[in-house]
This record gives structure tokens, C-alpha cells and sequence, in this order.
């Protein structure tokens, strides 16, 4: 669902770049359902460690979307990595908003009742496993309180955040616990017309960012590979 996002992102940066699905997505095995509402911790501190060990990854920035943004945020935030230089986080989920349940409950609507289930489905060897990994966890009134202060405060690497102006499932609000809680250098940037999916929406203003924020870190790391 990245597009070719990855691809013009190793070449406009002269970095490699390593995209993988989850479990559950793509093309990845499958996952028991229901999720345990700890799934993004799980996924930060379980797998992706054991991802990057797989890759032989030496040295990386860490590039997420959505719930991978909040994943890659409580890896660096929960574990000294020092293979992680950097973190480059979109339309990233630090806590729970209202806004946030209300498109869920609408892509819940449009899954079961629209078309949405047939236009992921293409995406997704088990569609069902996909979506209601995702949806059934956001909506599980346990998940209300969820939310990722903690990790955001005890990230020590320079961070990147991107952010849609429209975007339907976050609001600026989550740019201002950044601003509150991190003691890293942060870079942010809030898109105009843009809505959860920088990548998508504004591919040029996106690669931009990343890019020139992945040079001007990774400047003094020779054969460093940035991971996406």
C-alpha cells in the first residue's frame, strides 16, 4: 500500500531501504484474532528488534506510518538500540483521540456495508485478519486510554514528524505532545491538504523531508542504510 514510496525513497536518498509487513499484513502469516490491545508494544519490542537482526542491519533510521509510527516510536523510546540514529514518524498515534474513533467507526461502516473490504483485499492475503487486527483493537473500549507519553520522553535519537493538516484519523494535538513530552531534536512538519497518508497524498513534499533529513543525520556514518 506504500506505492512505490520505498523505491523513490532509496533513490532520491542513495540509502537502502528495507520495507516489510507485519504479521497479519501483506503477505506476512497471519495472526490470532482478537489482538491483544498491547499489539504495538508487542510488534516494538518482539519483532521488530527480531527484524532488524534478520536484515544484519548495522545501522538504521526508522520510518513508520500510523501504527508503524507508533511502533517504531516506543522501540526507540524502550530499547537502547544503537543501530537506530534516527526515527522519522508519520501521521503517528501517540494517544488516543476522539477523532480518531470516529473514522475508525466509519472504516468499520464502509468494510462491512462498502467497498473497502474489495480495495483492500488486493493488499492483504487474509483481508479479514488485516482489518480487524486493527479496527477491533481501536475500537475495544480498553483501548481508550492508550497512549505512548512515556516512549516519546525517553527517545535520545533526532526525530522527524510528519503530519497531514486533514488528516482524518489525528490532529495537530499530536504534534504538541512532542513538543511537550521529548527532549530529542525534533523536526516537524504539518502538510497542507494532506490527509493520514503523507506518503500517498503528498509524495514529493514527503520524500523532501525524509530525504534531506536522512542526509544531513546519517553525513558522518559512511555505508550507513536507512530502514523503512
Amino acid at each position: 500500500m506504500w506505492r512505490n514510496f520505498p523505491a523513490l525513497l532509496a533513490e532520491q536518498s542513495g540509502y537502502g531501504v528495507l520495507a516489510y509487513s507485519r504479521y497479519g499484513y501483506g503477505k506476512s502469516d497471519p495472526v490470532m484474532l482478537p489482538r491483544a490491545l498491547s499489539y504495538m508494544h508487542d510488534e516494538a519490542l518482539q519483532v521488530l528488534p527480531g527484524v532488524l537482526d534478520a536484515a544484519n542491519i548495522k545501522k538504521c533510521i526508522l520510518v513508520g506510518h500510523s501504527d508503524g509510527a507508533s511502533i517504531a516510536t516506543i522501540y526507540a523510546g524502550g530499547v537502547q538500540d544503537f543501530r537506530v540514529r534516527g526515527l522519522v514518524v508519520m501521521a503517528p498515534h501517540f494517544f488516543v483521540e476522539d477523532i480518531s474513533i470516529r473514522s475508525i467507526e466509519a472504516a468499520k461502516v464502509a468494510y462491512e456495508k462498502g467497498d473497502l473490504r474489495q480495495r483492500l483485499a488486493k493488499y492483504h492475503g487474509d483481508v479479514d485478519v488485516a482489518f480487524h487486527g486493527w479496527n477491533d483493537a481501536w475500537l475495544d473500549p480498553g483501548f481508550r486510554g492508550w497512549r505512548i507519553d512515556d516512549a516519546v520522553a525517553h527517545i535520545r535519537v533526532p526525530m522527524l514528524v510528519i503530519q497531514g493538516d486533514k488528516d482524518e484519523y489525528g490532529t495537530a494535538a499530536q504534534l504538541e505532545l512532542v513538543r511537550a513530552e521529548s527532549y530529542c531534536p525534533v523536526e516537524m512538519l504539518l502538510l497542507k491538504d494532506c490527509r493520514h497518508s503523507p506518503q500517498i497524498d503528498q509524495p514529493e513534499r514527503t520524500l523532501e523531508a525524509i530525504v534531506g533529513f536522512a542526509r544531513h543525520l546519517l553525513a558522518f556514518h559512511e555505508g550507513l542504510r536507512p530502514v523503512a
